[in-house]
C-alpha cells in the first residue's frame, strides 16, 4: 500500500522537506508514503479565488492514482485521534488499496474534490499553515503505523 499525500504549493522552507522526508523513509516499504507536490495557481489582488480553487483542485484530481481510496483534509471532515488513525491505517493495509490524502491551497478543497473523497479528515478545528500540515500528516502517519507495529515511538496510554 501507498499513502500518496498530495498538496498543493511547491517550494516548501527546507526544514519542511527535511523533517516530512523523514518521517516518510521512518516507514516501511509496504506502507510507503509520498509525497507530492501541485502548482498552485498565481494569485494577484485581484485573482478570481473561485477559479484558482478549482483549477488547483483539477491538478488534484487528475493526480489520483487509479483504484485508491480518497481522504480530503477538510476542517469539516471527521476528527480522529492518533488511535483511530491507526485503525483507519489497519484498515487501509488490509484493504492493498492506495490511499490518497487530498490538501488543498490557501483557499480549500474544490468541490469536485470534496465529492471525490471518500472520506473527510479533519486534522483539527484551528487552520495550519500549508507547510506545518504536510509536517503533522507525516508524523502522524509515522505514529499510528508505530502504534500498529508496537514500536516504541508512541507512548500514549
Amino acid at each position: 500500500m501507498r499513502i500518496h499525500l498530495l498538496a498543493v504549493g511547491t517550494k516548501m522552507p527546507a526544514w519542511v522537506t527535511e523533517v516530512s522526508d523523514d518521517y516518510a523513509a521512518r516507514l516501511p516499504s509496504h506502507c510507503q508514503l509520498v509525497i507530492r507536490e501541485i502548482a498552485n495557481e498565481k494569485r494577484t489582488k485581484h485573482s478570481d479565488l473561485q477559479r484558482i480553487r478549482e483549477a488547483e483542485g483539477e491538478k488534484l484530481l487528475a493526480a489520483i492514482p487509479p483504484h485508491s481510496l480518497v481522504i480530503a483534509l477538510d476542517v469539516l471532515g471527521k476528527a480522529w485521534s492518533t488511535e483511530q488513525l491507526a485503525s483507519q491505517m489497519e484498515q487501509w493495509m488490509a484493504s492493498g488499496q492506495d490511499v490518497v490524502l487530498l490538501v488543498g491551497g490557501p483557499e480549500g478543497l474544490s468541490t469536485a474534490c470534496l465529492q471525490r473523497a471518500d472520506l473527510k479528515w479533519s486534522l483539527s478545528p484551528l487552520t495550519f499553515p500549508h507547510p506545518l500540515v504536510r509536517v503533522i500528516l507525516a508524523e502522524q502517519l509515522f505514529r499510528a503505523w508505530s502504534i500498529l507495529s508496537k514500536h516504541p515511538y508512541h507512548r500514549g496510554g
